[in-house]
């Protein structure tokens, strides 16, 4: 057994709440689809491997200690894999709206936190695996490392697997994304307490709780006039880049494929709002900074930042180096390493006081964005080729979680909207594909 991190449990806490939950999902195009009794195998293999897909949590009488992972007595495979097909046509969007609904389903808190759902019927005659695990169960990276179980770098599968491998190269296995909650990185870094420094280290405690300040920001709300309705229903949508091209123009810009993949999306934010008439030169993002050093597989080791993003009308170049330049100064908040501590208090605020205090907390945040890095070889699903995989992060509260993963020299995109707030999904899906094209114009 062992025991949730602050953050886990605060997660978890806040996951009674619909519009905090912290799922996310994966949909994962392949080439036709799996072999059934493969694919069972290779699940069967995953989850006698990765001892955490068969553990559900379980609370501590009064709350006296933190949830804690131990194995379900009645697992059931059959319960977190299951095959369907779509109605003719089987198209695009039937498949993602698919996907919606199934993300929207919450899990069963008496079970493991995970489900995976292949959709036949595709009208190209593909499939896609639908991949849904809860926030508690793993970060991108741990679940990279999930993946590598049940992948294989052949069609036969007569190759080593991944996750057979070490551990390193089971890291850069990436098939079963995760992606980082940045949405819930205001609400996981929340909490009440005193920094308690050392003599000598007085400055170094105000510098730590002014950071804490910056990013707490109870006062500070979120920045667009657009985006202040929420709801309960998500639009799915996807799209990928050329990720030589979003490396070559980051470098000959001075910057990261990162800094490039926000660029883009703050620019697109803003040419959505003039789009429809308002002009915005800042909205606030929060995103994930990952602080993991282990070899472990699922778990969780990140922590959340939130940053303003420039949305007004620059160029390209003058944006993608203000963004550069916010990025890195915010990744050097000497706040992130209280997350943890601030994150147990929190949990242990009485329900509405919690609960009114997160809704603040993401009501300060407008949009969220990750980036979660794969594998750059191919793979192969029970003898199904991964031709694409989108990551789906959780919204909870913001109006869209926009996350990469790369695979075999691209970056698929994966744009969850809150369509209370995104009324209008096409116009923010072609304002990204414009600043994309713009960025990259100048690889």
């Amino acid at each position: 057994m062992s025991t949730l991190t602050g953050a886990e449990a605060l997660m978890w806490t806040l996951d009674e709440e619909p519009s905090l939950r912290s799922s996310f999902m994966s949909i994962t195009f392949v080439d036709r689809p799996p072999d059934q009794v493969r694919f069972r195998r290779r699940m069967l293999e995953a989850v006698d491997g990765v001892a955490v897909l068969k553990q559900r949590i379980v609370s501590a009488p009064l709350d006296l200690a933190p949830p804690r992972w131990e194995p379900d007595p009645d697992f059931d495979l059959d319960r977190h894999v299951r095959w369907i097909a779509l109605p003719p046509p089987g198209g695009r969007r039937q498949l993602l709206d698919l996907a919606g609904s199934i993300y929207a389903d919450p899990f069963d808190r008496a079970r493991p936190l995970w489900r995976f759902t292949i959709v036949e019927g595709l009208e190209d005659g593909g499939c896609a695996l639908l991949a849904k695990m809860h926030h508690v169960l793993s970060d991108g990276i741990g679940a990279v490392r999930v993946s590598a179980s049940f992948l294989d770098l052949s069609p036969d599968g007569d190759e080593a697997r991944p996750g057979r491998a070490p551990a390193d190269q089971a890291a850069s296995s990436a098939g079963w994304f995760a992606a980082a909650a940045g949405a819930l990185g205001p609400i996981v870094g929340a909490g009440l307490s005193v920094v308690r420094s050392p003599v000598g280290s007085v400055a170094q405690g105000l510098s730590t709780a002014r950071s804490l300040a910056r990013q707490l920001g109870l006062s500070d709300p979120a920045r667009s006039p657009l985006w202040a309705d929420r709801s309960f229903d998500n639009r799915f949508d996807v799209l990928s880049l050329d990720l030589d091209r979003v490396r070559a123009a980051a470098r000959a810009l001075g910057g990261t494929v990162n800094d490039a993949f926000v660029t883009i999306m703050a620019g697109a934010a803003g040419a959505y709002h003039r789009e429809l008439g308002v002009d915005v030169d800042e909205l606030r993002m929060s995103m994930p900074i990952s602080v993991r050093h282990d070899k472990e597989v699922g778990g969780n080791a990140w922590v959340p930042a939130r940053v303003l993003v420039p949305t007004g009308p620059l160029t390209p170049a003058e944006r993608f180096g203000e963004v550069s330049a916010r990025l890195t100064t915010v990744k050097k908040e000497p706040g992130f390493g209280m997350a943890d501590t601030f994150a147990e208090v929190a949990r242990h605020l009485p329900r509405p006081v919690l609960l009114r205090f997160a809704r603040q907390q993401v009501g300060t945040v407008d949009f969220a964005c990750s980036n979660v890095r794969g594998a750059p070889f191919d793979l192969w699903v029970a003898g199904a080729h991964v031709e694409a995989n989108h990551p789906m992060g959780p919204t909870a509260g913001v109006a869209f979680n926009a996350t990469v993963l790369s695979y075999r020299g691209t970056l698929d995109l994966g744009l969850n909207s809150d369509t209370g707030a995104i009324t209008e999904p096409d116009m923010l899906r072609a304002c990204i594909e414009d600043a994309a094209r713009e960025l990259l114009a100048l690889a």
